[in-house]
């Protein structure tokens, strides 16, 4: 057992208790983040068309920014995507997430440099947890395969980092479980899904694999 795998168990159990304090009191930990996203995101255009405050109660966000879809969006996320400075967002994006559904084609979707590290944090509270639960940290010793898309980035017309979510986040991924990660870069990067699993098996058939993770349908 490593070093890592031994630190690994107090860290979760630390972990898994104060997820758990939270869960009791998700109500307010919600109106409390509620209140913290309109603070910051007050003086963008979308805020101000809206009449954003921290003050602003529930009941006067849900009237204030009923539910809409992509296309009612569109008009705001069309100028973030174009570079314009903070329309949803104070700033701009750090990246957009290029993603499609069942409407509307492709959709652009902000990611900000407050919103990664949640990505990050809720996959590591996951690993937290089961360890945690289990008591079992073994798998840190091994190699760990993710499966994903392309993590090659382009860029909107404004200039702007433009991907795949689980590609971006892969730019993300903590410096401690980069040694034991799989597959490369290279192979991840292949555009051909068929040709991406041969090139995966290939690297990976002899190696002492202990975790896989990834898209469900991938997976």
């Amino acid at each position: 057992m490593s070093l890592k795998s031994i630190l690994s168990k107090p860290i979760a159990r630390r972990v898994a208790k104060r997820e758990n304090r939270r869960a009791m009191s998700g109500a307010e930990k919600q109106r409390a983040v509620l209140k913290s996203l309109l603070k910051q995101a007050q003086r963008t255009l979308f805020g101000r068309e809206h009449g954003f405050h921290s003050e602003m109660t529930q009941a006067e966000f849900r009237e204030a920014v009923p539910i809409r879809d992509y296309e009612a969006l569109k008009p705001w996320m069309d100028r973030a995507v174009a570079g314009e400075r903070d329309v949803l967002w104070p700033g701009i994006p750090l990246y957009f997430c290029k993603t499609s559904g069942t409407t509307s084609g492709s959709k652009y979707i902000p990611l900000t440099r407050e919103s990664i590290p949640n990505h990050i944090g809720s996959a590591r509270n996951a690993l937290m947890a089961y360890i945690a639960e289990t008591g079992k940290a073994g798998f840190l010793d091994g190699k760990m395969i993710f499966l994903q898309g392309s993590p090659e980035l382009k860029q909107t017309s404004g200039g702007i980092r433009l991907g795949r979510l689980s590609g971006i986040v892969a730019h993300h991924v903590p410096k401690y479980l980069q040694s034991n990660r799989l597959p490369s870069f290279e192979a991840n990067c292949i555009s051909s899904w068929e040709s991406k699993i041969d090139a995966i098996v290939e690297e990976t058939r002899n190696q002492d694999l202990r975790l896989i993770s990834g898209i469900p349908s991938w997976v």
